[in-house]
């Protein structure tokens, strides 16, 4: 049998929506970041991105795992709605493997909702 793989992922960059971003209430927000996955595991649909802290911003807490071979980076993407009280959210997000053990680094996203 093949030994198991080593799951793993490194944040790289923000791709959309830097930290500290000012938006409208209730704006739809697509979010991207560039992600490496630097394991031996290939991410597949069982690969799930849960949230660990923060708010959802109108979404399901948890996402399916953008699908990345080990070794390639990959964009992960979430289309957010922003809150229509004003101040920062913070959303944390964290990669998880079909077993449920949480890997890699954490992504995430702040924004400061203004009129």
């Amino acid at each position: 049998p093949l030994p198991p793989c080593t799951a793993s992922l490194d944040f790289l960059n923000d791709l959309t929506i830097p930290d500290g971003t000012t938006v409208p209430p209730g704006s739809s927000l697509d979010k991207q970041w560039l992600v490496q996955n630097n394991g031996t595991c290939d991410w597949n649909s069982a690969y799930r991105l849960r949230l660990i802290f923060g708010d959802p911003l109108g979404i399901n807490p948890e996402q399916a795992l953008y699908p990345a071979r080990a070794g390639t980076q990959a964009v992960v993407r979430l289309v957010l709605t922003a809150p229509i009280a004003p101040g920062t959210y913070r959303s944390g997000w964290q990669a998880f493997t079909p077993a449920g053990d949480p890997f890699g680094e954490p992504i995430f996203i702040e924004i400061v909702v203004a009129p």
